[in-house]
């Protein structure tokens, strides 16, 4: 855990089906930190455009990743770093949420009919199947000059847990890793 004292929080991001909530509960009690889904923090009617199967614009994603900063920038205050479980699919969305902090990236990236039999399996979820090719055209992947890690979501949830506490306890760098 000392490599996450540095940081202030740590974001579990991807596409909707990728595990992120899944994954970031299970890391936040690995690690003994907070979690926070972000899609909780979303305003009723960018749920309402989700469920509608329409995409959310930056006009519409900008102030719920503007709240999700405010989240992590508390906890890092109060000496609580979280994990959140939050899309974060452009660039410029990671940079609106580092104002909140330094951020770890844990970037799950997976195959698109994996991703698509997942979210076609919930039922308890706002985002429909429809939005997943939106949502894959918008990614742009963690860079190499970003604190990030690329893991494959096509393995079970602890071993993913495992590869990114084995990267956090490495002592996190600068430069985007990938893992397979």
């Amino acid at each position: 855990m000392a490599a996450t004292d540095a940081l202030e929080g740590v974001v579990v991001m991807g596409v909707a089906g990728c595990g992120k909530s899944t994954v970031g509960s299970l890391l936040a009690a690995r690690l003994g930190l907070r979690f926070v889904d972000a899609d909780d923090m979303h305003p009723p009617g960018n749920v309402t455009k989700m469920a509608a199967g329409t995409p959310l614009t930056d006009g519409d994603r900008l102030p719920w990743l503007g709240r999700v900063a405010e989240v992590l920038q508390a906890g890092a205050d109060a000496g609580a770093p979280a994990v959140v479980a939050c899309s974060a699919l452009r660039r410029t969305y990671r940079d609106a949420l580092r104002r909140g902090g330094d951020l770890a990236f844990v970037h799950l990236h997976g195959d698109r009919d994996l991703l698509a039999g997942r979210i076609a399996a919930r039922t308890d979820h706002f985002m429909p199947p429809a939005l997943l090719d939106s949502q894959l055209a918008t990614l742009e992947p963690v860079a190499s000059d970003e604190t990030g890690l690329v893991v494959d979501v096509a393995q079970a949830p602890d071993r993913i847990v495992d590869v990114v506490t084995a990267w956090l306890g490495a002592g996190v760098t600068d430069v985007a890793a990938r893992t397979t």
